[in-house]
This record gives structure tokens, C-alpha cells and sequence, in this order.
């Protein structure tokens, strides 16, 4: 059995409170731009009740849980729903009403649940005074945040106050994107937006996190990156070469290789290649289970794909299932315990 820290569920209340806001139009309009191909719109039609249904409904969850094998879930919310397009005080209120939407699922299966809360990245000040508070809340052990907040790359500034409180608590960052913005239209064929977009975003963030030196100023940050991290870990050469050649890119304590090796990353990978590739890259002790649960470019299976990992080991195999996941939640590991002992 493991524990999955890539899972998503729907915010009713929030859907509901942003229906009623002046920016919420665009929003959608927005997200239908991204997935305007003709074909993706209507499989993203046909799919979205489907969808709608698992976000939603705890029983279904928790059956779909138990055939994949999955013991505990970090649930965090669609991000869709993100908002990062609200005011501060339109935000106050999203974000209020997704954690309570939150709270409230995992009560209904506290054994079985914990969750990954929503904060206002694109207002900073106000994320990290969200943030202590979520720390502060049984169930909850860190936060889901995008690559960019309303165009603010994650190496700005203005967000090194939400850093500090995240190192004060131990909180689980968890690092997800929406898209690629800047590419929108270039990647609007075939879903490219997802899988491609999803990646590269990714990839940019993590950088930014490196290279300018967000990591060494605050080295506590417990950051774990969906999709197994983009391009950045399988690709790091690049990355490393660059830092022993340019002293333009040598602008942080260490190698890339260093800061990647304290992070961790979820195998929501789709081939046993690129697992390996991202092995070699950060260590097995690294990797944690995601599902990606509930979409069609998640994982249905991670007992069979961690299988299908050859070069691993049975103790490893056992650390990426659940002992990896306990190193990435700290103290806050005991929420999990029932749910997915130890052998």
C-alpha cells in the first residue's frame, strides 16, 4: 500500500463564491483557450462529468483508492481553481472557502486523508500570513502552489516572508503548474498545453528556485514537484555544465545537482526510462508516489509501474511507496500512520 501525494478534489463552495466575481469570466475563458483545439474541447466535454464526479465524491475516492493500492492520500485542490486572477479581498474569500472545503473532506476519512491547503501566491503578504494559519489546523501538513502566480515567477522577492513561514512550520510545498502561459497558443494543439506545458513550467520554476538563490536562503524548504519535476532532473547536464562554465550562472551556493537532491518528486513519470533517468538524478530516496488522481494523465497504477522500475530494489520500492512520503511530511508523518503502517 502508499501514500499518494498527488491527488486533486473539487472546492464546491469556492466554485460556487467565484461564480459571483468579476473576474471569474475571463478566468474560464481562459482556461477554454488552452484546450480550444476542437478535438481536445470535446473530449474535455465528454470527460468533464467524469471527472467532476471523483473530485467530489468521497466513496468513489475511496474505491479508487483501494484499486490502485493507495493507503492515504495528500488531497489538494483542482487547479482550475487556483484564482490567482482575485483581489485580495475576492481572495480572502476563495481561499477561506477552499480550505474549508478541504477541511471537510478529510474529517469524513481523517485515517485515510490529509491535505495540501490553498494560500494567495499572487498577493504575498497575504499568502504567508494564509499559510501559518493552515499549519496551525489538524489535517493539514503544507500548501499547492502553481509555478507563477498572476506572472510572478517564485524567485520573486516579495515572496521570501511565505518561504520563512514555510521553513517555521516544516510545511510541504507543493509545486504544481497550470499550464505554460506564454505558450498558450503555440501549444494549443493535441493537448500540448498539458503535455508539454505542464513540464516546462515546472522546469522554469525549479530553476528559478536554483539558480537565483531562493534555496540557499531559506534551506529548510520541504518542496516536493509534481510530474517527477519536469525536464529539469532528467536533463541536468545542461544545467551542470552551464554552472562550471558561465559565472553568469554560477549564482547560487552550489551545483544544480546539490539543491534537486534535497527536494523530492512524484512518479507520475509514465515510463520506467524516465524513472530511471530521474533516479540517476536525485537518488531513489527521493521519489514519492502520485497518482495525479483523478485526470487521464495521471497514474492508475503505481504498484504495477513501480514494478516495472527493474533497477530498484525491494527497499526501495518499499521507501517510494511510503517511507519517502514520511521523510517529506516531518512530524506530521503520524497523520498517515494508520493508514499506511509500516512493514
Amino acid at each position: 500500500m502508499t501514500i499518494d501525494v498527488h491527488a486533486h478534489a473539487h472546492a464546491p463552495t469556492a466554485g460556487r463564491l467565484a461564480q459571483d466575481m468579476p473576474g471569474y469570466q475571463a478566468h474560464l475563458s481562459s482556461l477554454a483557450r488552452r484546450y480550444r483545439a476542437p478535438e481536445t474541447a470535446a473530449y474535455m466535454r465528454e470527460t468533464e462529468r467524469v471527472w467532476a464526479h471523483r473530485l467530489s465524491d468521497l466513496p468513489t475516492r475511496l474505491a479508487d483508492m483501494d484499486r490502485a493500492g493507495v493507503a492515504a492520500q495528500l488531497v489538494s485542490v483542482n487547479p482550475g481553481q487556483y484564482h490567482y486572477w482575485a483581489d485580495p479581498d475576492e481572495a480572502e474569500a476563495l481561499v477561506l472557502a477552499t480550505n474549508e472545503d478541504l477541511a471537510r473532506l478529510v474529517h469524513r476519512q481523517p485515517d485515510r486523508l490529509a491535505a495540501l491547503g490553498h494560500v494567495s501566491l499572487q498577493h504575498p503578504e497575504i499568502a504567508a500570513r494564509q499559510l501559518d494559519g493552515l499549519m496551525r489546523r489538524p489535517g493539514f501538513v503544507g500548501a499547492q502552489i502553481s509555478t507563477n502566480a498572476a506572472g510572478m515567477d517564485l524567485s520573486d522577492r516579495r515572496l521570501d516572508d511565505f518561504w520563512q513561514v514555510a521553513e517555521q512550520h516544516e510545511a510541504v510545498i507543493f509545486l504544481h503548474p497550470l499550464g505554460c502561459p506564454e505558450l498558450i497558443d503555440r501549444l494549443a494543439p493535441s493537448y500540448l498545453n498539458n503535455i508539454i506545458g505542464q513540464p516546462v513550467e515546472t522546469t522554469i520554476a525549479l530553476s528559478h528556485l536554483i539558480f537565483t538563490g531562493v534555496l540557499d536562503r531559506h534551506p529548510r524548504l520541504r518542496i516536493c514537484a509534481a510530474h517527477g519535476g519536469g525536464y529539469l532532473p532528467t536533463c541536468l547536464g545542461r544545467s551542470e555544465h552551464a554552472y562550471r562554465v558561465r559565472p553568469d550562472s554560477r549564482s547560487m551556493a552550489h551545483p544544480p545537482s546539490w539543491y534537486l537532491r534535497r527536494m523530492w518528486f512524484d512518479t507520475v513519470i509514465h515510463s520506467p526510462a524516465g524513472a530511471r533517468a530521474l533516479i540517476d538524478s536525485v537518488g531513489a530516496d527521493r521519489l514519492v508516489v502520485g497518482t495525479d488522481y483523478p485526470f487521464d494523465m495521471g497514474v492508475d497504477e503505481p504498484e504495477m509501474f513501480l514494478a516495472e522500475v527493474q533497477e530498484l530494489d525491494d527497499a526501495d520500492r518499499e521507501a517510494i511507496r511510503t517511507g519517502n512520503a514520511r521523510q517529506l511530511l516531518g512530524s506530521r508523518s503520524s497523520l498517515l500512520i494508520s493508514a499506511a503502517p509500516d512493514d
